[in-house]
């Protein structure tokens, strides 16, 4: 039992490490608002932001991605949306955004 505990616990913390490269078409803040698709902003170690990639699966490839550590302006915009916090995961829908937002509701945006 305890043997599955500690596996299970190492499991996540190799998923949380590698989390910045299992997220799709990371772009800058600026490329992400030309592109025009939803723009997911996270930050690596946030499970808030794993538990939404995970849940929205393939069909997350379809947003756009911003790491807010390596974009200031990325992290200014979610400040600017969340009274100063940096809480993530942020998503911005033509021009509006939600902050935390159940996956149901980003995979409704994200369906063609």
């Amino acid at each position: 039992m305890t043997a599955v505990v500690v596996l299970v616990v190492a499991a996540l913390v190799v998923v949380v490490t590698l989390t910045p490269y299992a997220f799709p078409r990371t772009m800058t803040d600026q490329e992400a608002r030309a592109d025009g698709r939803p723009i997911i902003y996270w930050r690596p170690g946030c499970s808030y932001c794993l538990r939404m990639r995970v849940a929205l699966g393939p069909l997350g490839r379809r947003a756009v991605w911003v790491n807010i550590h390596r974009d200031p302006d990325a992290a200014s915009r979610v400040r600017a949306a969340n009274g100063g916090d940096e809480t993530v995961p942020t998503v911005f829908v033509d021009g509006h955004h939600r902050t935390n937002p159940p996956p149901s509701w980003v995979r409704e945006q994200l369906n063609p």
